[in-house]
């Protein structure tokens, strides 16, 4: 999970609606979840949801952005902050590992309250919903775990060009190829190693938290942040 930074409030909202434009600019049209390139009905979401924290239905720090599957699986469940990993305030890429089969988990780094706020921010985004995994299969509508399947499988094709072909065009051709899939986590595990490539990524995913990578582009303590 693409650790971000939305910066200060640009404007007051009359209503959480117009803050979405805003929001795309400083953060790209991904859903802060599951990270997928959105360009339709990527929505305002709330942190600590409208519905139970009526002072916060128009607040700059209470948005993200979320897709509908997203949306859908957080709904409208009350929220204590304290007991999550949130990409807003936390290194969430130190604490969610992906894997080739488009799984999402937490880190087995972490000490053990803390992966337990990793495992409870991928439970209330759904991102531990795909076949097999009893009790949380997905609807047939909810591809995420298909897209991060594919975005793994474009990532890993776009490593072994660079390491046949290895100039500042395919470095370029590959930033924009992630750019447009979406699920920035994906592209900076594959790319381990590769600090260019990681630097690359990062300043092309606008909204990305600078200060959660150390000069060697490798996720750190964000500051402020649990992990």
């Amino acid at each position: 999970m693409r650790p971000v930074d939305r910066g200060v409030a640009p404007n007051n909202y009359a209503t959480y609606q117009a803050a979405g434009l805003d929001l795309q600019n400083r953060l790209g049209d991904y859903c802060s979840y599951c990270e997928r390139q959105i360009e339709t009905h990527l929505a305002v979401e709330h942190v600590q949801p409208k519905s139970e924290v009526l002072e916060l239905r128009t607040s700059w720090s209470n948005f993200l952005l979320s897709c509908v599957h997203c949306n859908s699986s957080k709904g409208h469940l009350p929220v204590t902050v304290a007991d999550y990993l949130w990409p807003d305030s936390d290194n969430t890429l130190r604490a969610l590992v992906y894997s080739m089969g488009g799984l999402v988990q937490a880190s087995p780094l972490l000490p053990l309250t803390l992966r337990t706020k990793a495992q409870a921010i991928i439970h209330l985004a759904g991102l531990d919903k795909f076949p097999g995994n009893p009790g949380r299969e997905p609807t047939s509508s909810d591809k995420r775990w298909q897209r991060r399947f594919e975005a793994w499988q474009l990532a890993d094709r776009d490593r072994q060009l660079l390491a046949a072909n290895n100039s500042p065009e395919v470095r370029e051709l590959i930033v924009e190829n992630a750019r447009g899939r979406g699920m920035f986590s994906i592209w900076w595990t594959v790319f381990a190693g590769d600090v260019d490539m990681r630097r690359r990524l990062r300043q092309a995913f606008q909204g990305t938290d600078a200060s959660s990578f150390d000069a060697n582009e490798d996720a750190c303590l964000r500051p402020g942040g649990q992990v």
